[in-house]
């Protein structure tokens, strides 16, 4: 009883747009000025409306341009996804299965619907992520064998997967909080960027200090002089290698005032000591250096 839009007529052909009608079988007529024809029976099928089981990632970066699968039911001839109010592009649909490219969203979570003939799905969560952001690490210097703890500090950092040391993966990855990572330095040579990779991307150098610098292990080559008075006071010449981020020096265990030159020599002040013959010590964030004796003479 309902009438089609009739959108192509010939002599021997029309087309038409099927109007709705209830899951049965109709008789199907066309009328003419001549009359009404014979009758041709149509069947109405019921299209299930699209279920829809998980998303594949259930988050993602701000920008979109991910691509997010889709696992469900009735999922053929789908017409539109929707993230929120924002439609994605549909790359792949079968009866089971939709990829889509996400499109961009503010930081939030939306749900996901899938449109099909059938109607309207059910909808799931996904998640807009921030991108991270990497301010300061703690301590910026160590060792180029790597090795020691690193605090990694900034924003957005709670779903964190992975952190690097300019192009090299960090190992022991621990979140505290969104704000607060620590990892194991990798093996690495110079200064470097740290960056911290969350379903949101990838942090990039902006405001802060997220550089890590690594230092060959101190070498001391000679002290010159390498004797003075058990009452200290004297000035001992140190010359070495890797010395700028020179933390510390010790006679026989005790600390020494000093001063750094350059990278090859630092210049301390001998502290009192009993006399006899001690070990001198360099400390810099790359770890202890080798040792060389020093003569404490009676005064």
């Amino acid at each position: 009883a309902n009438p089609a839009t009739i959108t192509t007529n010939t002599p021997t052909q029309i087309t038409v747009t099927a109007p709705a009608g209830p899951p049965s079988a109709v008789n199907v007529t066309v009328t003419t000025p001549s009359g009404t024809s014979n009758a041709l029976p149509y069947t109405y099928t019921a299209t299930p409306a699209p279920t829809i089981t998980s998303l594949t990632p259930a988050n993602g970066p701000t920008t979109g341009g991910n691509t997010v699968t889709i696992n469900g039911t009735n999922l053929t001839g789908t017409t539109q996804v929707l993230f929120g109010a924002n439609p994605a592009t549909i790359t792949t649909n079968t009866p089971t299965q939709i990829t889509v490219t996400a499109p961009a969203g503010p930081p939030s979570a939306v749900n996901v619907t899938v449109t099909t003939p059938g109607g309207i799905s059910n909808p799931l969560p996904y998640v807009y992520v921030a991108a991270p952001t990497v301010s300061s690490v703690s301590p910026q210097f160590g060792p180029d064998s790597g090795g020691n703890t690193v605090t990694v500090y900034g924003s957005n950092m709670t779903l964190a997967s992975h952190v690097r040391f300019g192009p090299t993966l960090a190992t022991g990855l621990t979140v505290i909080s969104d704000s607060q990572l620590t990892v194991t330095a990798p093996t690495g040579t110079g200064t470097v960027v740290v960056t911290v990779t969350t379903p949101g991307g990838t942090s990039t150098v902006g405001l802060g200090n997220p550089y890590y610098t690594y230092l060959g292990a101190p070498v001391i080559s000679t002290l010159i002089p390498d004797r003075g008075p058990a009452s200290g006071g004297d000035s001992v010449t140190i010359n070495g290698s890797n010395l700028t981020y020179t933390d510390s020096v010790t006679f026989g265990g005790s600390p020494a005032s000093f001063t750094v030159f350059s990278d090859s020599v630092a210049v301390a002040t001998t502290p009192a000591h009993a006399a006899g013959t001690v070990n001198v010590q360099l400390h810099t964030p790359a770890g202890d250096s080798n040792t060389l004796a020093y003569t404490y003479d009676p005064d």
